[in-house]
């Protein structure tokens, strides 16, 4: 149905009168706007109107939100001590200015690859630093988030054994092993956990070695662990996988690297990981950069996504970047695809890349350094009040650790309330995914807190526990 121009009480703009509304209903087929709703259930539907201030122009609309906002508290307004697989790390000003660029911004994917040189390059680079990081044989430029990323490698080692169970620890972040079952559930991967110590927070070397078996396609475990454990016996895990034919799946934080044994190093044959840390600030939790790598080339040829590779021209002068491996679906492979990932993170893998290459491996040692005598300041500092355990688990750790407090149920959550009163946000409550710990929340300190800050924090906790 074509509608005169001279109809439209505004043209070209979505406020067209009356007259113009009921011409396109008639023009879809319905009677009402109501009607296109008609799959919403009634009961859900909010049958008043909406309860928001009336604004009469933009200006006022741009001031009320601007107020509205202003009640927010940032990292920078105050300490922050949240983990939990999201982190508050310093990001240099030069990885903001490059990711900024047009040329990066508005290059979703370099389909064309001889008008991508730089993005094809730029991934390139991603891809073989966190290969060196990790000592694996092959990086692909990128998923969605560490989560995704573990799916992911779930469904590679099932592919690659023909086997069906993925052991995973029981420690592990309760929503990364949702998404996890999110992957897993439609193909028929069955998911198992094994414990961890409660001395120690490390895994439970009897409990993982009697549940690793013929059925196994791979065993997952993590470098720091979600309690920020550095568990020692993690490095026997890729031996103790293979002696049964399983793969061994690490998860590794980027720059634990720094000054930690590379995973491939000990036998991993899947990395997977969250870059966040590396790439962009906490930006209420995504969007995120999730990263994933393996070795040998039966797994190479099960990742998902793509591979950017190093050629030449045709005249063999000069040096070419390319995708030299699509297995995704929107490609030649279709139904056979590997996943279905449309999308990946590529922008914040470029950040990823120039934060690297600003630091290089005396920098990215020196911040490990930082961070791990931060937490053990921390630690140290915590465990002196009263009433408090600290750490909860017998067992160095990395960046985040368990805190336990005395007390009747409850202590920790109004504990947590009073701490954000004064200007502090507390630990992650584990009280509801991990009943067996107690009054627990887990902490975190990365290179931006200060000795101020910690030693704030302690002042209050000591306070609230004393009132």
């Amino acid at each position: 149905m074509r509608i005169p121009m001279a109809t439209f009480d505004h043209p070209f703009l979505p406020n067209a009168g009356e007259a113009i509304r009921k011409m396109m209903l008639e023009a879809i087929g319905v009677a009402s706007i109501e009607e296109l709703y008609s799959d919403i259930p009634v009961q859900v539907r909010t049958n008043r109107s909406l309860k928001v201030d009336w604004l009469p122009s933009e200006q006022e609309v741009k001031s009320h939100v601007d107020r509205v906002l202003g009640e927010n508290k940032s990292a920078s307004d105050m300490p922050i001590f949240l983990g939990a697989g999201i982190y508050n790390h310093y990001l240099p000003a030069a990885v903001k200015s490059i990711l900024s660029r047009t040329e990066f911004q508005t290059s979703y994917t370099p389909y064309q690859a001889e008008i991508s040189q730089g993005l094809l390059q730029s991934l390139f680079e991603f891809q073989s630093m966190i290969a060196d990081l990790t000592q694996m044989d092959a990086v692909n430029s990128s998923l969605y988030d560490g989560s995704t990323a573990l799916g992911e490698a779930a469904r590679m080692a099932c592919r690659a054994t023909g086997r069906k169970k993925i052991l995973v620890p029981h420690g592990m972040h309760p929503s990364k092993f949702s998404v996890l079952e999110n992957y897993t559930e439609p193909v028929g991967i069955r998911l198992e956990t094994f414990l961890f110590d409660k001395e120690t927070g490390g895994l439970d070397s009897t409990d993982l070695q009697s549940k690793v078996d013929r059925d196994t396609a791979a065993v997952y475990c993590e470098v720091p662990s979600f309690f920020g454990v550095l568990d020692p016996e993690v490095t026997n895990v890729p031996s103790i996988s293979h002696q049964k034919g399983a793969l061994s799946i690490v998860g590794f934080d980027p720059v634990s690297l720094g000054g930690l044994k590379p995973p491939g190093e000990y036998g991993a044959d899947v990395v997977i990981a969250e870059g966040q840390s590396i790439s962009t600030e906490m930006n209420f939790g995504g969007p995120a950069l999730g990263m994933i790598g393996c070795r040998g080339k039966n797994l190479i040829r099960q990742l998902p996504g793509r591979l950017i590779g190093m050629t030449t021209t045709l005249d063999g002068r000069e040096r070419a970047f390319s995708m030299v491996l699509q297995t995704r679906e929107q490609h030649i492979r279709r139904e056979r695809a590997t996943s279905n990932i449309c999308t990946n993170e590529a922008l914040f893998a470029i950040g990823a890349a120039a934060y690297l290459s600003l630091l290089g491996p005396q920098g990215l040692r020196e911040l490990f350094e930082s961070i791990l005598v931060k937490t053990n300041y921390a630690i140290k500092m915590l465990g002196e009040i009263p009433g408090v355990m600290a750490p909860r688990f017998a067992s160095q750790h990395y960046q985040e650790f368990a805190v336990s407090f005395k007390g009747a149920k409850g202590t920790l959550a109004r504990l947590n309330k009073s701490l954000l009163s004064h200007g502090v946000h507390g630990g992650k409550s584990l009280v509801k995914d991990f009943p067996e710990l107690g009054e627990t929340a887990l902490f975190c300190v990365t290179e931006v807190h200060s000795t101020e800050s910690i030693d704030r924090l302690r002042l209050l906790i000591e306070k609230l526990r004393e009132a």
